[in-house]
């Protein structure tokens, strides 16, 4: 990650250059290793979006843009509620689940 600018700059690099690695296993890569500034936008995050009117309908998958707009909202919400993207996505995930797994 030295060679990154930030963990969005980090996430680009691991999406386009890593085979089968999208931005929400980059995103979890990074969330993993330290970096809170990214969101892991899964199944569970994203039917609380939806629930609450943030996105429209459930996305089977995520091209790169949909998956930086839904993320702008969620960054928008987390600056609102005084949160960082990853305690945001931490918390609507266990809203979901129940369950805090590291």
């Amino acid at each position: 990650t030295e060679r990154f600018t930030d963990a969005r700059q980090a996430r680009g690099w691991l999406a386009e250059n890593v085979k089968g690695v999208g931005y929400k296993e980059s995103s979890h890569f990074l969330r993993n290793v330290g970096f809170s500034d990214v969101a892991i936008l899964d199944r569970h995050v994203l039917s609380v979006l939806h629930e609450h009117g943030l996105i429209d309908g459930l996305p089977r998958s995520l091209a790169r843009g949909r998956y930086l707009e839904i993320e702008r909202k969620l960054e928008e919400l987390a600056r609102k509620l005084g949160l960082t993207l990853g305690e945001l996505d931490l918390y609507l995930w266990y809203s979901k689940t129940g369950e805090v797994l590291k």
